[in-house]
């Protein structure tokens, strides 16, 4: 079949806007998702600054937050947790999961495995649009007169079941919901689009264990979305029934000032299963596509074969299953069984293993390596560090009865900020800083990608690390301010340590998108494989034409990860290289 099938001229709509190129959706849901997370670290900074100078005067609240969130400049204490909400929901669903997934697995995976876009253009743009419109709704509802949601970003019930509980309850909360279902349905058309592209669409030779570990994340990832994002939508609808059609699913003998509600039989712990069986799943959804990426960057960049490509699969497949049998560990003090207690804490302790297994792989895979020290590698290092020690502190709040020292303390703040938003967010700018030259045709500078690491680095410890400890010490998560308690005044100077870490390293993402914007107009141009790199997507034209590839698409011949192989003059052999004669298969 011809290729060349007089493509009609694109307008500037059908190219940059209502897109079918997989490529272009890429940069869609990138821009967007920087965007989001923009908004997501601006509100964290605002009730940083409420949690260490409390009830304090800020100008900056009075410009942002206005004389209904802030009389005066002092932050109201219902929008401290609306900001704490909104930042959540932003950071874990609006950022890691649409833009880490939706960036990088609509990027690579038609170039990876060697088609020419995904197996649904249309359903393609759909799903992005449809992200872009709850994305729209969620920010609306900062706007929103009585406050966003503010029930935190697992909106337990009563207060997101009940309207009249606290002000966020309302309208924004409302929001919330319409926003979730439609991100939902977004999240359900990618994840099938990429989980069809990676089984009909491989090119000639490209078997399954001959893609790429980052293909191999992006579709396990799809499935793991597609098994328990729905059950996050059946929590939403059926909280939208309590809230506006009168069913008592999760609630039941409730008083508030006095009256007595008509609710009867309901459960708010249901709700708590229904949420976390896609809650936990959620954080592997969000930390996968990191792995996938820094296993695909690490082995580049050490010149070396990854190290266990088959256990890194199996590895990959293990947690996409332990994953939906670990939710019960959020609720260890919701009265539950302590027996089911005991076998969630079984279930989460096995999850460490292939976890650990990854950890060791990468960890071998740098060992003795030619290591290329770009801003790439080094975020795909430091995600390595932050998985480490951010999983360590998950065995101590995986077992049931160690929990409850610290449950809903800073301790678990610090915990899995570490293990997914830091380095989920590493493996983000990892993957930003590697591809870039294959989105734009340009590279990032260099140096400010090192400034940008290493200010990134330290900030990132320097925020969480002190966490654990006042954790420790008993600090409750989401409370606006602890002046009441005289038993944490000590810990006081700490928050203003972690708030002053936060600002710093918030102020240093002005250097990651300086570079990122201005490199796109006015980077050095980009060789068609700058990184020397086997991969298919490295073997495309650095313009990008409809279709990937001109004329026919390459065949594969050997896995993705022949470097510095002997016997060749190059330490690096393309996946379009066919095997010599008595050429040594690697992986088997």
């Amino acid at each position: 079949m011809s290729h060349d099938h007089g493509h009609h001229k694109e307008t500037f709509i059908t190219k940059y806007i209502f897109s079918l190129d997989h490529k272009m959706i890429a940069k869609q849901y990138l821009i967007s998702g920087l965007l989001m997370g923009i908004v997501g670290v601006v509100l964290s900074l605002f009730f940083r600054m409420q949690i260490a100078w409390p009830e304090e005067s800020f100008e900056i609240f009075k410009v942002f937050l206005g004389d209904n969130f802030a009389p005066d400049g002092v932050m109201r204490n219902d929008i401290y947790l609306a900001l704490v909400t909104i930042h959540g929901t932003i950071m874990v669903f609006f950022v890691l999961t649409a833009g880490l997934s939706g960036t990088f697995s609509n990027l690579l995976i038609p170039l990876q495995i060697g088609a020419r876009d995904m197996a649904s253009g249309f359903m393609n743009m759909l799903s992005f649009w449809m992200f872009f419109i709850s994305c729209v709704i969620m920010i609306a509802s900062l706007f929103v007169e009585s406050g966003p949601a503010s029930a935190g970003w697992t909106i337990y019930p009563p207060l997101s079941a009940l309207p009249q509980a606290i002000p966020g309850s309302g309208l924004g909360m409302t929001l919330w919901l319409a926003s979730m279902a439609i991100f939902i349905a977004s999240s359900l058309m990618g994840s099938l689009n990429y989980v069809v592209t990676v089984i009909n669409l491989r090119t000639k030779g490209m078997t399954m264990t001959r893609l790429p570990l980052t293909v191999w994340a992006f579709f396990v990832t799809a499935i793991i979305g597609i098994v328990s994002f729905p059950v996050l939508f059946s929590a939403a609808l059926l909280l939208i029934f309590d809230r506006s059609f009168g069913t008592s699913f999760f609630l039941s003998d409730i008083f508030i000032q006095g009256e007595v509600l008509h609710y009867q039989g309901g459960s708010p712990v249901l709700f708590e299963h229904l949420f976390w069986f896609l809650g936990h799943p959620e954080v592997y959804i969000v930390l996968l596509p990191a792995l996938g990426i820094t296993s695909e960057i690490i082995a580049t960049n050490s010149r070396k074969p990854i190290f266990g490509y088959r256990a890194m699969i199996a590895s990959i497949l293990a947690i996409a299953f332990l994953s939906t049998i670990v939710w019960g560990h959020h609720m260890f003090i919701s009265g539950m069984n302590p027996f089911l207690g005991s076998v969630f804490t079984f279930t989460t302790l096995l999850i460490a293993i292939p976890s650990a297994v990854k950890a060791f792989n990468y960890i071998t895979t740098l060992w003795k390596g030619n290591l290329q020290l770009n801003p790439a590698m080094l975020f795909s290092i430091g995600l390595v560090s932050t998985f480490i020690t951010g999983g360590l502190t998950g065995i101590i709040l995986g077992d049931s009865t160690l929990d409850i020292n610290v449950h809903d303390t800073y301790f678990v703040v610090a915990h899995f900020h570490l293990v997914m938003g830091i380095s989920a967010l590493y493996g983000f700018f990892a993957g930003v800083y590697h591809w870039f030259p294959k989105m734009f045709g340009r590279m990032m500078n260099k140096n400010l990608g090192y400034v940008h690491f290493w200010v990134t680095a330290v900030c990132a410890y320097g925020v969480f690390f002190p966490m654990h400890f006042i954790g420790m010490a008993g600090l409750p998560r989401r409370y606006y301010t602890n002046s009441a308690f005289p038993l944490f005044d000590e810990l006081a100077d700490v928050n203003v340590l972690i708030t002053i870490f936060a600002i710093v390293g918030a102020a240093f993402q002005i250097v990651f998108f300086w570079n990122f914007f201005y490199s796109i107009f006015y980077g050095k141009k980009a060789t068609q494989n700058p990184w020397r790199s086997n991969t298919l997507e490295w073997t495309t034209p650095v313009e990008h034409i409809h279709g990937n590839w001109p004329g026919e698409i390459p065949e594969v011949h050997r896995w993705p990860y022949d470097y510095s192989k002997p016997g060749h003059d190059e330490d690096f052999v393309t996946q379009i290289t066919p095997m010599k004669e008595g050429e040594e298969v690697l992986h088997h």
